[in-house]
């Protein structure tokens, strides 16, 4: 299959009236399709991704058509979305300490790959803070600055032990033992 079916097959899947903030729709889309803009049409259709819940069957067209075009960073993105698909979505704004108040000295890459630990309020036997794994996706920048703010996703190792969160908590970034910064949950949704 090339790229352009695996892209129609995508556009087909989505609802009609499902449109993301700027007010693109599917039907936006097609006409992409149409002009043989593949690569628009993906960023489009990932886009979309918003107001209805997308099936791992689509994020796998979206996977395999930024495959085709070599287009590592979309398909790193699409991957990120297909997982969200599967166990839910954790978005929360972090706060990160500086070096000066004992965070992290060098940033945090943006593309899922630092895996911090999270005291999501559980505890241990012996009444310590049970840490938890959960990779991080940096939204809207390639990286996150030590002493920054912004808004992240959070790709825990373990999703059912994150289910108790809601909105406006507040939870907090560990590498090791001290806290490097804190977040507030802003979005959780759960697994299908």
């Amino acid at each position: 299959m090339d790229v352009a079916d695996l892209l129609d097959r995508a556009a087909a899947m989505v609802p009609a009236d499902v449109a993301n903030e700027a007010g693109v729709m599917v039907v936006d889309v097609r006409e992409y399709l149409e002009h043989d803009e593949w690569e628009v049409a993906l960023d489009l259709l990932v886009d979309l991704d918003t107001g209805w819940r997308p099936p791992t069957a689509w994020w796998d067209l979206l996977i395999d058509s930024a495959e085709l075009m070599w287009l590592s960073d979309a398909a790193a993105w699409c991957r990120w979305g297909r997982w969200e698909s599967i166990h839910g979505i954790v978005r929360a704004e972090v706060r990160l300490l500086s070096p000066a108040e004992g965070g992290r000295r060098t940033p945090i890459p943006g593309k899922g790959i630092l895996r911090p630990l999270w005291d999501v309020g559980r505890r241990t036997a012996a009444g310590d803070p049970d840490l938890l794994v959960a990779r991080i996706w940096v939204e809207s920048a390639p990286a996150l600055p030590s002493g920054a703010t912004g808004s992240v996703r959070l790709g825990p190792l373990s999703p059912a032990l994150w289910r108790h969160l809601q909105p406006g908590m507040t939870i907090t970034m560990h590498e090791g033992r001290p806290t490097v910064g804190t977040a507030t949950i802003i979005e959780v949704s759960n697994a299908r």
